[in-house]
């Protein structure tokens, strides 16, 4: 806002006297002339250098200009064929300096941190080949209209201050200049816009050009609004003002789109200006038309809203400039208007759909995330309608006002303004705020309300209050405002904040315009270093203020536009700390009452400037007394006042003490006092003086009637954010728990508060009413779970069955049960049919531990028949009969994303009505999937609902409507739709919603955040479907029986079809649901302590009755086994096979293979351990391919030379043994073997999936490996290979779900295998017939297993709470084990062994989850040491001598010193820890998962899971990079032209450089949080090779070059809003291509940082590859010498022509296909590739462009399909040989296939263990890299020419030419 001295606008030239150069100075050709076209006196600045020839306001730079106007208006007209330049120094709020410079000499937009230059375009009469450049013959006078506010904001993200300076650079004429906070129209005089009442600001008389009548003003003149309207509505396209001069080209084109205008991008590069001169069709079409700021009565906005980001009205004032108009609803059709700025944090951004750029919409969409869909709105529209709102404050409790007449009181509730009427307590609201209500005035007329919300910057809005209607909207100039005071004629609003380096502003804005269309205006704005709690208008004087704080009181003026303030003299009150203050009323205004925080009252005479009289209030003396009476000055605590108001009669004061006291104004006694719950934060006296309000701390509103000497309580409020709600069907009542401890019922009618219990020392955080009792329940953060009776008001029974906080709490809506769930997975069934529910079972590990409390934790269907929870993990929804608990049904929701690299988890679930049963699901991936709960079916999926995960969703009980909420919005959706349902959106909260549910009856819903909002559903209600859950037998009565009629109205259908296959066909594999075995439940004398199984206690005294059944303990009968728990530490014995410690295991007949056709029982698998040192494959949405053309040797063409990259997700899969140099490690399924002297590798292929873990024999001889169960086998692989000769020699298969390890017995006799969580089977090997002796089941997940050195008959386990020892006794051909358990003694505080190694006999080393190292002594059966090893989990433990390593997920490798451990077994209780101390300490690159070390533990080989193995010396004290490789999926591998680097990019935000020689990391770029998709490598012809580049594109939209010789990032540019999906160069390295995932392809220079074009023709699809070649296009029928392609996912490839340098670009040839259909494609469809033929540049090869599997090459030349090659798979990646006709295709089958283009030869190689996701040729085409994920695969390719053979011979299958 201008001072009030420069409003409405000022001539700078004739302020500052142009023309007597006192003010100003001219240097150069500068002289006074008359212009004919203007016919006034114009200055001519003229001359060859434009430095030397100007003019500059003010004299010298040291002045300042100081104008604050927001638009600087420059008329001037550029002299023909002349360069002109205009500097502007532009001074930021922060005082910094900006030059903002203008000049067609400038060639490009270029930016730094303190100057900006802008290309200024003059295109009338110009050539398009050269549009920067001088003016032409014909420049005609402009009008530029420079908006300083938004080109700092726009480009540089600071804020506008003033204008310091400005200097006019020759050559041009100038008429003047202008500033103004107004936008006027410079085509529309002041006459024809009264003539017309045009909506429009017309220009001042002395700004206006002179038209000829009869001819329009644009015939002569020129306007130029910079920046453009379009360019701050980032989603509309606006090339006339934003597009640089290269964005022109000749030829065939297509409109540029520009990029989004970043504001919080602190780097220019996102928005490339362009100031250029239109004709007059261009100018009248650019000039909007302005309207009047819309009203406010609600926050809802539709799908089918435009884009919240389009054009919007430029003609306002500058608050007009923040907002955006989109239409909401109220019940009356009205709009609202909401600061869009990104300085302003508003939660428009997460509800609105934003419309394409350049796109018109000619039917209604919305966006869900990133897919645009057609879009169909539901009626009624608007569907709902806010009714009440429970709750007050928010920010503060200080705000609460009468209205004029007394009957109502305005008060704010976090973002809403509520005014409700006191006698019908009838609520209407002020929505519009996106944050909470800092502060609140009233005018004294009561037609003016003023509201300020809290988050910086502070928005104001001015409403109508009797219309409801926003007036004005701005945005105040400090950071937060925290009080506002109208004077009493409503024409003056006050206000106090602070700015944002914590300085106390004061403002005083004129608001006398704003209800006729104008703005409010800035009056004055002063700093001041006092504290100012209070801040009022003078009621006699609308100039006079006065203000109270800490140590003060200040009387303040408003005179000359400037604010000055004066003390007051206190005396000796000045040390006070004051805190209200109020003018007197009538003949007493000139007295100001002031209160303080010690009990005074200030009498000061506001004339005299001095205190009248002062008061202190203290305690009475009467013992038991509650009233206070003044007294005199003395010792002892006065009573704290916080608040005082004043009446013509009396003076109300609220103090601390929780009372309002009402004293007459002589203060001799107390009148009336009233007790609060909390201490009192404001009181208002009524304007009649009868009624005193007020507010409390604790949330309370209430006024007190002073006639009839009542308290009436208004509202009540939570003070925390409220969790979790519950509605009760028969009482119509609702209950809610909250972060401020309190559990609170409500009245829905009446919304008034009926219970409040309190728990001071936990939090609540679930609540269910009970169906048909005045119950009700509630679960607390401590784990209790308590039952309270509404009608006595007390507690009827607790219980503590949970050892984590509550997450779930759900009711049978029979009444029959309730269901509780905790943090830490366990699930609790209780009985409460009675008044005291008792418990009935409690289970573990069966919840979900990493849930949040929510309300939809746990649900029950309709029909009390059906729970469903998350759990066991957050990847999986199961659903259990209530009754018995038994597992109906488990749906793994982890594969429903399949081209997600991330697994998906459920989020939140929800029943539907019954029938047609179905479970909807939220889930991580912004998607509510509807599934059949009685199978597990996909019925329909909503995907993008919200930008975020969804967690409260409900369904209406006719499943009519669906309710999701997320953040601060409310969807509503019309779910019977199945194509494209309708949505709504509805705003309001100011916090992340908790939960939504619809109200009894159905006609109502609510909503609970940081206040509980109830919604009336306007549309008819519906009945539920027929047999649903009110019309089921047994079911209570329901609120929609008694309320509505019987009829089905007409939304009231069943949504789905329960038929299989006639859903919504989303996907038709995943997810897959899993029939599980019913739990079988027996009964138990007493609770066995630790168990995973379920357990049930009684409530009443007496003995218990219990059920237990361990899942572990259920097995085969052909596999028996006996676990015993051990009873002390001194059992040490173990007895003969067949005695007290164990059994027989007898080898089964006919080996191994008979012995796993045994079924191996088990209910269903456990739940994963919180153990890292669990293995957990990769998920793949590959499938291995069955059969392949495998070539003979004599043939083979390809040759794995190498593999980059180590499988950190592995565990133990790495063998080294020192004195024999093998050295072995796993990659993907490979195993690979190399030779650390020379690099050189051996890879054995075998396995069909990844490869687990490995164990090598002690003597090297032979190494296990084990993999993963596949698609083609349904058990894990485990292989024994021969080490010296590299073969396989035998296959074993037992476990069913992956091997956990393995190890070998001392004498390599026998060879163990432990199964994972889901397998929990132990098998024992023969490793010379490799038959199976013997397995067992194991009662819980072992974390590991290891074999005694010392005794080959004697092996561990560990696992959860205990360690297992087992004892090998053979007989013949049968094997005897003997097992024995120990539990771990509570002292050592280890919960679960996760690693164990055997040191010196008879120790054996555990470490824990915990961190620590426990030791036992394996022959008395005791632990007798622990010590703190680590402050995480160790997975890894070896022990050689008198040394110990460990390693964790801490990433720390530590060397222990424990040679003192066998000397302390001896002292057994007195040992002591303080003997081993650590030697030695590494912080690696992640969590330790493998290692193996020579016997001396001085060296040794160790992986994490960063994918990095290291070479650790500990002599040394170093760490040594041996493998690198990736953990994340590998997006690119590009070459450099030398051949002699590659270089590759990552999802974990890396570039890496490799050396092609040793494959060694040379450099890496690491970019934090975002993931790298593409990258380019910059061509021979950009420089010399010092001078390489690497370009990289990123999923924020960012594009930044490195600098390979420099190691350093030398640009980082956006040139896209949506991530960046394909990267080229040019072929000559000036220019960059790039394609996002929107579709747009940007054109920008690397050199400038500049994207000079958008390509726009394939909008919709990601952009999956871009190729430039060099080749002169003169043979194509085009001009250029670089010919380009883009390739889209919609199967669209477009081929380009263009000479970047002359702005040059032609489409020369555009490809496509229809999409192939759905059920080819179950999972997605396959990419586009596209490539140039090395061999013939005129040559496109193409995969994935029609219907058929297959490669086709297109000639350019012929305009068709030349040649055909099918292929068995569709293509995922595709590469040409630059050398040989040779062509490599990947498949997502994981096989690679090589193509001989030239005899038709295939040939397909294995090794893979994902899909062959990319496959490139290096530059000599002697290497093929292939990639999987984060495995790459380097392959030699033999033989440089084309094959001689003839097509079909040997096992070189032929494809046959077209």
């Amino acid at each position: 806002m201008a001072k009030a001295w420069q409003h409405p606008f000022l001539n700078v030239f004739r302020h500052f006297k142009v023309g007597e150069w006192k003010r100003s100075t001219k240097e150069g050709d500068v002289t006074p002339v008359t212009d004919k076209t203007l016919k006034c006196t114009v200055y001519r600045i003229r001359g060859s250098v434009s430095a030397g020839n100007y003019i500059q306001l003010p004299q010298t730079g040291t002045q300042s200009l100081g104008l604050t106007g927001r638009y600087l208006y420059v008329l001037f007209r550029p002299l023909p064929s002349k360069h002109f330049v205009i500097h502007l120094d532009v001074a930021t709020e922060d005082s910094q300096v900006i030059r903002v410079s203008f000049s067609s000499l400038f060639r490009e937009f270029k930016s730094t941190a303190t100057w900006l230059q802008f290309p200024f375009i003059c295109e009338a009469g110009t050539s398009r080949k050269d549009l920067a450049g001088v003016a032409p013959s014909g420049a005609r006078w402009t009008c530029l209209q420079l908006d300083l506010q938004d080109i700092l904001l726009v480009y540089l993200n600071r804020r506008y201050g003033h204008l310091r300076s400005v200097r006019l650079c020759a050559s041009l004429l100038v008429k003047s200049l202008y500033t103004s906070d107004l936008c006027f129209d410079p085509a529309v005089t002041v006459a024809e816009a009264r003539r017309a009442k045009l909506p429009v600001t017309p220009v001042p008389r002395e700004m206006a050009f002179p038209v000829p009548k009869g001819d329009s003003w644009h015939e002569h003149y020129v306007h130029i609004r910079f920046p453009s309207v379009g360019s701050r509505a980032s989603s509309e396209p606006a090339q006339k003002s934003r597009s640089p001069p290269e964005a022109v080209f000749r030829g065939r084109v297509r409109e540029p789109v520009p990029p989004p205008v970043a504001f919080s991008n602190p780097f220019p590069d996102s928005v490339f200006p362009a100031v250029r001169t239109f004709g007059p069709t261009a100018s009248r079409q650019a000039r909007p038309v302005p309207r009047p700021l819309p009203e406010v009565s609600l926050f809802c906005e539709h799908s089918e809203v435009p884009s919240m980001n389009g054009p919007r009205d430029r003609s306002q004032e500058p608050s007009a400039r923040a907002e955006v108009t989109d239409k909401h609803t109220a019940g009356n059709g009205v709009h609202t208007a909401v600061p869009e700025s990104a300085m302003v944090p508003v939660a428009l951004e997460d509800v609105a759909p934003r419309q394409r750029p350049g796109r018109k919409q000619s039917r209604p969409e919305m966006t869900l995330g990133e897919t645009v869909f057609e879009q169909r709105s539901f009626l009624p529209d608007p569907i709902l309608k806010l009714k009440g709102v429970i709750g007050f404050g928010g920010h503060s409790t200080k705000w609460a006002l009468w209205t004029k007449d007394g009957a109502a009181v305005v008060y704010p509730c976090h973002a809403v303004i509520v005014v409700l009427h006191v006698d019908t307590r009838e609520q209407r609201f002020f929505l519009g705020h996106t944050d909470k209500v800092s502060a609140l005035a009233l005018d004294g007329s009561g037609s003016l309300l003023a509201s300020a919300q809290a988050r910086p910057p502070s928005m104001l809005r001015l409403w109508d209050f009797q219309t409801g209607g926003c007036l004005s909207l701005f945005r105040s100039p400090v950071h937060a405002l925290c009080s506002l005071s109208f004077s009493s004629n409503g024409v003056l609003l006050c206000g106090v904040g602070k700015d944002p380096h914590g300085r106390t502003v004061v403002l005083a804005w004129g608001t006398e315009q704003v209800g006729r269309g104008g703005e409010a205006v800035l009056l004055a704005k002063t700093h001041t270093g006092v504290d100012i709690q209070a801040f009022k208008v003078a009621v006699f004087d609308e100039t006079r203020m006065a203000s109270c704080g800490q140590g003060g009181v200040r009387l303040w003026r408003l005179r000359g536009g400037e604010l000055r303030s004066c003390p007051v003299d206190l005396g000796e009150h000045r040390v006070l700390e004051l805190t209200d203050l109020a003018f007197g009323q009538a003949q007493d205004s000139h007295t100001l009452y002031v209160c303080g925080r010690s009990g005074h009252i200030l009498e000061i005479d506001h004339r005299r400037r001095a205190v009248r009289r002062a008061r202190r209030l203290l305690p009475t003396q009467t013992p038991g007394g509650h009233s206070s009476q003044k007294q005199p000055f003395g010792t002892g605590p006065g009573i704290s006042i916080s608040s005082l108001s004043v009446s013509q009669t009396t003076c109300a004061v609220g103090s601390d003490d929780g009372y309002v006291r009402l004293w007459p104004l002589d203060f001799s006694s107390v009148l009336l006092e009233a007790e609060h719950e909390g201490p009192v934060s404001w009181v208002c006296v009524s304007p009649d003086g009868l009624r005193v309000l007020s507010a409390t701390l604790s949330g309370h509103l209430g006024f007190l009637d002073v006639p009839s000497r009542e308290y009436n309580t208004l509202a009540r409020s939570h003070t925390a954010p409220v969790l979790a709600l519950a509605t009760e069907c028969s009482r119509g009542q609702l209950a809610t728990v909250s972060q401020d401890h309190t559990v609170r019922v409500w009245d829905l009618a009446t919304l008034q508060q009926l219970y409040d219990l309190r728990s001071p020392e936990e939090t609540p955080r679930a609540i269910a009413f009970h169906p048909t009792q005045p119950v009700l329940f509630c679960g607390f953060a401590s784990g209790a779970v308590c039952s309270f009776s509404l009608e006595n008001a007390g507690v009827l029974v607790r219980h503590r069955r949970h050892q984590g906080a509550v997450t779930g709490l759900a009711a049978s809506p029979d009444g029959s049960f309730l269901f509780s769930s905790c943090s830490r997975g366990t699930l609790a069934q209780y009985h409460c049919s009675t008044t005291r529910c008792h418990v009935l079972r409690v289970t573990a590990n069966m919840v979900c531990r990493d849930a949040r409390p929510t309300p939809n934790a746990l649900v029950v269907s309709g029909d009390s028949r059906l729970l469903a929870f998350v759990g066991p993990s957050k990847y999986v929804v199961t659903i259990v009969s209530t009754a018995s608990l038994e597992e109906l049904l488990r749906v793994d929701v982890s594969a429903l994303e399949l081209a997600s690299s991330r697994l998906d988890s459920a989020v939140a679930i929800c029943f539907g009505p019954v029938p047609p049963g179905h479970l909807l699901v939220s889930t991580s991936s912004h998607t509510v999937v509807v599934l059949d709960a009685a199978s597990g079916r996909v019925v329909r999926e909503l995907s993008g609902v919200h930008s975020v995960a969804c967690p409260s969703l409900a369904l209406s009980r006719d499943a009519r409507f669906l309710l999701t909420a997320t953040d601060r919005v409310i969807r509503v959706w019309d779910y019977p739709a199945k194509a494209s349902p309708g949505c709504q959106v509805y705003i309001g909260h100011s916090e992340p919603v908790r939960a939504v549910a619809f109200a009894p009856g159905q006609r109502q819903l609510l909503s609970v955040a940081d206040a509980i909002f109830l919604w009336d559903v306007l549309g008819a209600p519906g009945r539920s479907p027929s047999g649903s859950a009110g019309d089921s037998p047994g079911a209570p009565p329901t609120c929609e029986a008694s309320e509505w009629p019987h009829h089905v109205g007409p939304g009231a259908r069943q949504p789905e079809d329960t038929e299989a296959g006639t859903g919504g066909l989303p996907r038709q594999q995943v997810p897959v649901p899993s029939q599980a075995s019913p739990l079988q439940l027996g009964a138990r004398a007493g609770p066995l302590k630790g168990a995973d199984g379920a357990f049930s206690t009684s409530d009443e005294e007496g003995p218990s009755q219990e059920s237990h059944s361990p899942e572990g303990l259920h097995q085969a009968s052909s596999l028996p086994m006996l676990v015993k728990e051990a009873s002390g530490a001194g059992d040490g014995a173990r007895g003969a096979p067949g005695g007290p410690w164990g059994f027989s295991m007898r080898p089964h007949p006919g080996g191994w293979a008979t012995a796993r056709s045994t079924t191996k029982a088990q209910a269903h698998p456990p739940a994963r351990p919180d153990c890292y040192r669990h293995f957990t494959p990769r998920y793949k949405a590959s499938s291995l391919v069955k059969s392949a053309s495998v070539p003979s040797a004599r043939v083979e063409r390809l040759l794995l030379k190498a593999v980059v990259g180590y499988n950190g997700n592995g565990r133990a899969n790495v063998v080294w043994k020192p004195d024999t140099g093998f050295f072995a490690y796993t990659c993907g399924c490979l195993v690979v073997v190399e030779d650390l002297h020379s690099g050189a590798q051996r890879h054995w292929l075998g396995h069909p999936e990844e490869i687990s873990t490995l164990a090598l024999s002690h003597d090297a001889q032979i190494l296990a490996s084990a993999s993963g169960c596949s698609s083609t086998a349904s058990c894990c692989q485990i292989r024994i290979w021969d080490v010296p000769g590299g073969s396989c020699r035998h296959l074993l298969s037992y476990h069913d779900t992956a091997v956990q390890a393995l190890a070998f017995s001392p004498d390599d006799a026998l060879l163990v295998t432990l199964g994972d969580y889901g397998d929990c089977t132990l098998a024992l090997w023969s490793v010379a017939t490799c038959e199976l002796l013997s397995s067992a089941r194991l009662p819980e997940p072992a974390h590991g297993v290891a074999f005694n050195p010392m005794d080959a008959r004697e092996l561990a386990c560990v696992g959860q709470g205990a360690i297992t020892s087992w004892l090998l006794q053979q007989r013949g051909a049968e094997v005897a084990l003997q097992v024995h358990r120990e539990p771990i003694p509570e002292e050592v505080g280890a919960g679960e062994l996760t690693s164990l190694c055997y040191g010196a006999a008879p120790l054996l080393y555990c470490g824990s989850n915990t961190g620590r190292v426990c030791v036992w002594d394996t022959r008395a059966g005791r632990c007798f040491l622990a010590w703190e090893a680590d402050d995480g989990e160790i997975g890894v433990l070896l022990c050689s001598g008198a040394r110990l390593v460990s390693g964790s997920n801490t990433r720390r490798l530590r060397l222990w010193a424990v040679g003192a451990v066998p000397e302390l077994r001896r002292t057994g209780a007195r040992a002591r820890s303080s003997s081993v101390f650590m030697e030695h300490e590494l912080t690696l690159d992640g969590a330790i998962v493998s290692a193996v070390f020579h016997d001396s533990m001085d060296m040794g080989v160790v992986g994490t899971t960063a994918g990095t193995l290291w070479y650790v010396s500990w002599a040394e004290g170093t760490s040594t990079r041996l493998i690198s490789g990736y953990r994340s999926k590998v997006n690119e591998v590009v070459f450099s032209p030398s051949a002699s680097h590659w270089a590759t990019c990552s999802d974990d935000g890396s570039v890496r450089v490799w050396s092609l020689a040793s494959m060694e990391l040379l450099i890496q770029f690491q970019v934090l949080n975002q993931s790298c998709l593409c990258l380019a490598w910059s061509p021979p012809s950009c420089g010399r090779p010092e001078e390489q580049q690497v370009a990289a594109g990123y999923s924020d939209g960012t594009l930044r070059v490195f600098s390979v010789s420099q190691i350093a990032m030398e640009l980082k540019m956006r040139p896209h809003r949506a991530a960046l999906t394909a990267i080229a160069f040019s072929a000559d390295g000036q220019t960059i291509l790039s394609g996002d995932k929107d579709g747009l392809v940007a054109v920008s220079r690397p050199r400038t940082g500049m994207t000079f074009h958008v390509l726009s023709d394939h909008r919709g699809a990601p952009i999956s590859a871009i190729q430039s070649t060099n080749k002169e296009c003169g043979d194509l029928g085009a001009e250029g010498a670089d010919l380009w392609l883009a390739a889209s996912s919609d199967q669209r490839i477009s081929i380009w022509a263009s000479d970047w340098p002359r702005g040059h670009c032609e489409l020369l040839d555009w490809l496509s296909s229809p999409s192939p259909t759905l059920t080819e494609f179950p999972s997605r469809p396959p990419p586009c590739l596209a490539a140039f033929c090395p061999w013939d540049g005129a040559l496109l090869a193409c995969a994935g462009l029609g219907m058929h599997p297959e490669v086709v090459f297109y000639s350019l030349h012929r305009k068709q399909v030349v040649e055909r090659i099918p292929l068995p798979f569709f293509a995922v990646s595709l590469s040409l040989s630059p050398g040989a006709h040779l062509m490599a295709v990947g498949f997502a089958e994981r096989m690679l296939r090589l193509v001989d283009c030239e005899s038709g030869a295939v040939q397909d190689f294995a090794g893979h263990d994902d899909l062959v996701q990319l496959c490139r040729f290096a530059p000599s085409a002697r290497l093929l890299f292939s990639v999987a994920h984060s495995e790459i695969l380097v392959w030699e390719v033999s033989g440089h020419q084309a094959t001689e053979e003839s097509p079909g011979s040997g096992s070189w299958p032929a494809w046959r030419r077209s």
